[in-house]
């Protein structure tokens, strides 16, 4: 495309848009249609532009401009109640659902992880020296110890705070670190299937993995399984940047990304839940089958909402990502 010639072109179509849209007084019916017509043309412009011939000053220009006629043809959105509810009851679900294999291959890999790292901890005496001494071993698994005393060492209130904020921080790191192709997400997943292996190994040798089964299970299901989500939908993002099927990658980036934020607040509503067991109900005098049954009842609703729920919002064309009318115009992409 000669972008010289279609400046010239189209440049009497730009000047009469940022004109329509400087106007003080109010538009005529047949000002405020052209106006519409205008706006259109140009979003197709500029996406002609964008990938054809990009030009800064010049995508600089037209990006302004269509901003701007957005705004003025759509008007100012604010979010509501209604969108909080929909966002709960349809895109954060559909969005769960949708990225289902890569969450669940992420949970059965990490857990095989741990599990292989706890044994391998636990068989292995030498191992364990290279990672304290014997008596800093003994007063982490002995009952009373460090592991069992951790979750009621401070006020519950404060705890589950330090809980949420830490675990929401592990997710959104995920989630954002998704888009360097994944490679970050690895890392933290294994850092922090590392640290739970441990724990299984030390408390494995010492005869007690009953007692740290009864007090990770109850928080820890939920807990870890919205890691995971974070941590498959982060290597969901990372992927896209290597194949993004048939959209652009820009297109594709911009979609999932999106989809990646909203993924990050309902997480963290996912995790306020999971730091409210960890903060009153593991570190309760509740017996150990109690806790358990209700960490297994929060797993259990959790997955109901993403396979239910979401199942259903999916089926309908939710993907997670923002309404239409708040997206940016896109350039249809030939199948």
């Amino acid at each position: 495309m000669d972008l010289d010639v279609f400046v010239a072109a189209h440049r009497a179509e730009w000047d009469r848009l940022d004109e329509l849209l400087r106007r003080q007084r109010r538009l005529t019916g047949a000002e405020a249609d052209e106006l519409v017509a205008l706006y259109q043309r140009t979003a197709t412009h500029l996406s002609l532009i964008q990938s054809s011939a990009p030009d800064p000053q010049l995508t600089g220009r037209l990006t302004q401009l269509v901003a701007r006629a957005r705004s003025a043809v759509t008007g100012a959105r604010k979010a509501s109640w209604r969108d909080a509810v929909h966002f709960l009851t349809a895109g954060f679900p559909a969005a769960l659902y949708r990225t289902r294999w890569w969450w669940l291959t992420t949970a059965v890999v990490s857990t095989v992880l741990t599990a292989v790292i706890g044994w391998w901890i636990a068989a292995h005496p030498e191992v364990q020296a290279t990672i304290a001494a014997p008596d800093e071993l003994r007063e982490m698994t002995r009952p009373g110890g460090q592991y069992e005393t951790y979750y009621s060492s401070h006020a519950a209130a404060a705890f589950a705070a330090q809980v949420w904020t830490n675990n929401a921080q592990v997710a959104a790191t995920c989630l954002v670190l998704g888009a360097f192709l994944g490679i970050p997400v690895l890392w933290v997943l294994f850092q922090n299937m590392l640290n739970l292996g441990v724990g299984v190994g030390l408390m494995s040798s010492a005869g007690r993995l009953d007692t740290f089964l009864g007090l990770i299970l109850p928080h820890g299901l939920l807990e870890l399984t919205a890691v995971f989500v974070a941590a498959g939908t982060g290597l969901r993002l990372g992927w896209t940047v290597i194949d993004p099927g048939p959209r652009s990658r820009r297109t594709a980036l911009a979609q999932e990304g999106r989809a990646a934020i909203g993924m990050a607040i309902g997480l963290a509503v996912v995790l306020f839940v999971s730091g409210g067991i960890e903060g009153f109900v593991t570190p309760s005098g509740l017996p150990t089958w109690a806790r358990i049954a209700i960490g297994v009842a929060a797993e259990a609703v959790f997955l109901v909402y993403v396979f239910v729920v979401g199942r259903r919002a999916a089926r309908t064309g939710e993907t997670g990502d923002v309404e239409s009318a708040d997206r940016s115009a896109e350039l249809p992409t030939a199948a």
